[in-house]
């Protein structure tokens, strides 16, 4: 597997790359269906995705990464090298999401443990992430990849209820 940057091009992010995204977003009903991020989670658009991306990417230390195999899109990470808050010294996992048709064959643990060595690269000694309270297949998924449960509060964006899961990145 592959990491590969998305970046804008001549202001704009590339029109291949964000149709195979929003196909990646598309397959991911259940979890769109869960965030609300969509206001139809079973019509999915280009333009939407567009923005949303667009939007992360304006964030001062945000990267979005798409994830490769064999040259086909399997998954997707937006990462933001420190929170808002400056108490909070990790960076963070904004979203990492693996195409639903590739699920449980390890790309995401794959995927996560890239992020992580990039953070490690960089001399950060945690990772955080956060996981909307009424997802538990996903916060099963980080706590078997050894992230542990620090906190509870509400997501900045809509304010959803959510459990604060950090890891570190020694040993």
């Amino acid at each position: 597997m592959i990491l590969e940057p998305l970046a804008a091009v001549d202001g704009a992010l590339p029109g291949h790359l964000l149709t195979e995204v929003t196909g990646l977003y598309a397959s991911n009903r259940e979890f769109f269906a869960l965030s609300g991020d969509f206001p139809d989670p079973d019509d999915i658009r280009i333009e939407q995705v567009a923005r949303t991306l667009a939007d992360e990417l304006v964030e001062p230390g945000a990267e979005v990464l798409l994830a490769r195999s064999r040259g086909e899109l399997v998954g997707i990470a937006l990462t933001l090298d420190r929170h808002p808050d400056p108490t909070d010294p990790d960076p963070w996992i904004g979203l990492l999401m693996v195409d639903a048709g590739r699920q449980r064959a390890g790309f995401g643990s794959q995927l996560t443990a890239l992020v992580e060595q990039r953070f490690r690269d960089e001399g950060r000694e945690a990772v955080r992430l956060a996981v909307l309270e009424n997802n538990p297949k996903a916060l099963r998924f980080w706590t078997a990849l050894g992230y542990l449960v620090i906190g509870h509060r509400e997501d900045r964006a809509r304010h959803r209820p959510c459990a604060i899961l950090r890891k570190p990145l020694s040993g």
